[in-house]
C-alpha cells in the first residue's frame, strides 16, 4: 500500500471516529440544532501521529505528536471563517546509517474556511505558516546540529459539537519545513511530514 493511501485510509478512520463521537452525543447537541454558532473563541488539545522524511537524507522521521491550540471563528450563514495557532511536542525520529534526525517541537498559524450542515458539523479547509525544530545527530561523531525552521502546511478537518460548549475535531495536516544549510551534514536538509490528530475544544 502507497503512502498516499495510507494515508487516505488513516483520515476515513480518524473522520469516522468523530463521526462515531457526534453520534454518541447527539443527544446532548440536538437541542442547538438550528441555533448553534460557531461564532467565537476557543481552546483545546490534540493527540496524533507524524510521519515524514528528512530531505536530501534517508531517514524518515515518525512518532506521537500532542499539544495545545486556541483559534477564533466567525459564522456567516452556513460559511465559517477563522484563525487558529498550536504549538505540539513531537516523538517524529529516526536513524538511518550514521544520521540520526528528530523533530522534537512545531507549530502553525493557520487560517481556517469551511461550511456547517446541520448547525453542529463543520467541514473545512486549512492553510498557512508552520515551523519548528529539527535536529540532526551524527552516531559515529556523536555530535549533533539543532536549527529552527519556517515553511508551510495546509489540510482538512472535521468537527463537530458534542456537549454544552465543547466540540471534537479529525484534522490531517501536510508540513513543510523549509530546508536549512546544515554543517554536519554538509547539506541542507528539512522536513516534509504528514500529520493525523484527534483534538478537543472549549468554546467560550
Amino acid at each position: 500500500m502507497t503512502m498516499k493511501k495510507n494515508v487516505f485510509v488513516a483520515a476515513v478512520v480518524a473522520m469516522a471516529a468523530v463521526s462515531s463521537t457526534a453520534g454518541a452525543a447527539d443527544m446532548y447537541a440536538q437541542p442547538r440544532l438550528g441555533g448553534y454558532s460557531w461564532t467565537g473563541p476557543y481552546v483545546g488539545a490534540n493527540l496524533g501521529y507524524q510521519w515524514g522524511s528528512t530531505t536530501n537524507n534517508g531517514t524518515r522521521p515518525s512518532g506521537f505528536a500532542g499539544g495545545l491550540q486556541a483559534g477564533y471563528n466567525m459564522q456567516r450563514d452556513q460559511f465559517v471563517f477563522g484563525a487558529e495557532t498550536d504549538i505540539q511536542l513531537s516523538g517524529a525520529e529516526e536513524t538511518f546509517a550514521q544520521w540520526k534526525f528528530s523533530n522534537p517541537w512545531f507549530g502553525t498559524l493557520r487560517a481556517r474556511a469551511g461550511v456547517a450542515f446541520n448547525s453542529n458539523f463543520l467541514f473545512y479547509g486549512t492553510f498557512g505558516l508552520a515551523y519548528g525544530g529539527l535536529k540532526a545527530h551524527s552516531t559515529t561523531a556523536g555530535i549533533s546540529e539543532s536549527k529552527t525552521h519556517i515553511g508551510w502546511t495546509a489540510g482538512v478537518g472535521m468537527e463537530v459539537a458534542i456537549a454544552g460548549n465543547w466540540s471534537a475535531k479529525a484534522e490531517y495536516l501536510y508540513i513543510d519545513l523549509a530546508d536549512r544549510a546544515y554543517a554536519l551534514t554538509g547539506v541542507s536538509n528539512g522536513l516534509e511530514s504528514s500529520l493525523l490528530r484527534l483534538g478537543v475544544n472549549y468554546r467560550f
